[in-house]
């Protein structure tokens, strides 16, 4: 009985480490998808400009 919660909390604890993890791996996903798309536009942006407006988007967003 022991050693089971012992490996349950354990599991816990590695998972919430990887679902931590790759949150950000995620949003630099969205940032990424969100340049690419802004390179379409009529006016495109430079990268520089093009990132900085995702991540306020993106950002804010999440929020």
């Amino acid at each position: 009985m022991r050693i089971k919660n012992i490996l349950i909390i354990i599991f816990i604890i590695v998972g919430l480490y990887i679902v931590l993890d790759f949150r950000d791996h995620n949003s630099q996903r969205a940032i990424d998808a969100c340049v690419a798309g802004s390179q379409k536009l009529e006016k495109p942006m430079t990268i520089e400009e093009a990132k900085e407006f995702c991540k306020k988007k993106i950002l804010l967003k999440n929020k």
